[in-house]
């Protein structure tokens, strides 16, 4: 460590963090994405810890996920020239603080129009992305790298101490031992845990809902839009969907749900949706002689050579879709949608729409019950419009007085 470091001096300023290795997908099945070097090489202590993450159930997604928070870790660390057994507190320290105030790459904007960060349309009421790192992604990191540690010192590769402090590090999850008949005692947030702003439900409005299916220009893209807003599946679900998941007959489609190591479970899906399926796949089958198999893909490009639909051509053709309406709408937005819909629907209870839209926890299902920003700005707009209250003036019913003096007498 640097002279000017142990007399309190900053690591982060003028901090050059250099982009070296990356994440690769692998053949292996037992590690579906590993972090390489810039040479070329596997991060060992990296490739234990998302072997063992794997086998304790988790999806070769949240691998992907683990390994781009490590190979960021391990970036930082080589710029402040420290390794990753002999990291302390302080590292973790330091790297939130350039979390904070480095750069996010994922954000760049490429096109001339793109909206500027953190700008809100005017359509949707939803705010760009920040340019720098969310606090839900420094939160995020955070975790990754103390489920890293923990599993490192228990094998005894690491160090001693988790360098990542927080009230979690000596009696595991809090709360885990909690007793149900006594209140939940108050807490403080882990140290460099950062304060996360509520989510507010993200409703497509209905006239953006309506521009965005007039703006689709085949069967296909109907026939996907349709079912995003009738299933509520997520992206990658939908996606990764075969011939034989589609039941017109049972109103039901079959997706693998997210977490649940690649078993298929049942969606709902408007009988709109399978019509411009049906058109859909008569269209691929009269205009590009292709028939997918009950086993194949049911997506696939209009370009050819053929192949199957992947999330980049998506959201390249709802980017294209949003430049023409002026809108930001995201595929799990139509999702936040679905689940308004269903909530404000008196016929459906909350655990019916728990079923629908797949949560574990029915806790994440209430927070769509949660008002709305436009509906309580139309319900206060509502309460101005409404005539104000003059000082003297008789509002509602009254008894006459003349009745009041024959009644009681003339007191005067």
């Amino acid at each position: 460590m640097k002279q000017n470091e142990k007399l309190g001096g900053s690591r982060i300023d003028g901090l050059v963090v250099i982009r070296a290795g990356t994440v690769s997908a692998t053949d292996d099945a037992t590690l579906p994405w590993a972090v390489l070097t810039e040479t070329g090489l596997r991060v060992a202590p990296v490739e234990e810890f998302l072997r063992d993450l794997l086998a304790c159930g988790n999806s070769a997604a949240s691998c992907r996920s683990y390994a781009y928070d490590l190979l960021r870790w391990s970036r930082f660390l080589a710029a402040v020239e420290v390794p990753w057994h002999r990291a302390t507190s302080l590292e973790v320290r330091d790297f939130v603080l350039w979390l904070k105030t480095a750069h996010n790459p994922a954000r760049d904007r490429h096109r001339e129009n793109s909206a500027a960060a953190g700008s809100v349309n005017r359509r949707t009421g939803k705010a760009a992305l920040s340019a720098g790192y969310a606090p839900a992604t420094i939160n995020h990191a955070i975790s990754v790298i103390a489920c890293f540690y923990d599993f490192h010192l228990e094998t005894g590769q690491g160090p001693v101490i988790s360098p990542v402090p927080g009230p979690t590090r000596a009696g595991g999850h809090i709360g885990a031992h909690h007793n149900p008949l006594e209140p939940f005692a108050a807490h403080s947030r882990g140290r460099y845990r950062q304060k996360e702003p509520e989510r507010e439900p993200r409703a497509v409005p209905d006239d953006v809902v309506e521009d965005l299916f007039s703006s689709l220009s085949c069967h296909r893209d109907r026939a996907l839009f349709s079912m995003f807003l009738s299933s509520g599946a997520r992206a990658a679900e939908l996606l990764a969907m075969t011939v034989d998941d589609v039941r017109p007959g049972q109103g039901r489609i079959y997706v693998r749900s997210k977490g649940l190591g690649g078993v298929k479970e049942p969606c709902p899906a408007s009988p709109e949706a399978f019509a411009w399926l049906t058109l859909y796949l008569g269209e691929m089958a009269q205009v590009e002689g292709l028939r997918p198999g009950p086993g194949e893909p049911l997506w696939w490009t209009r370009r050819h050579p053929l192949r199957p639909l992947t999330y980049t051509a998506l959201r390249a053709i709802l980017n294209r879709i949003n430049e023409k309406i002026g809108a930001t709408v995201s595929v799990h937005d139509l999702r936040h949608t679905l689940a308004i819909r269903l909530v404000e629907d008196p016929g459906l209870s909350l655990v019916d729409v728990q079923h629908v839209m797949r949560h574990r926890w029915i806790t994440t299902t209430t927070g769509y019950l949660r008002p709305r920003p436009d509906e309580v700005i139309a319900k206060v707009a509502e309460h101005y419009g409404r005539p104000r209250h003059v000082a003297g003036a008789r509002t509602g019913w009254a008894y006459d007085p003349d009745d009041l003096a024959d009644l009681f007498g003339n007191n005067k």
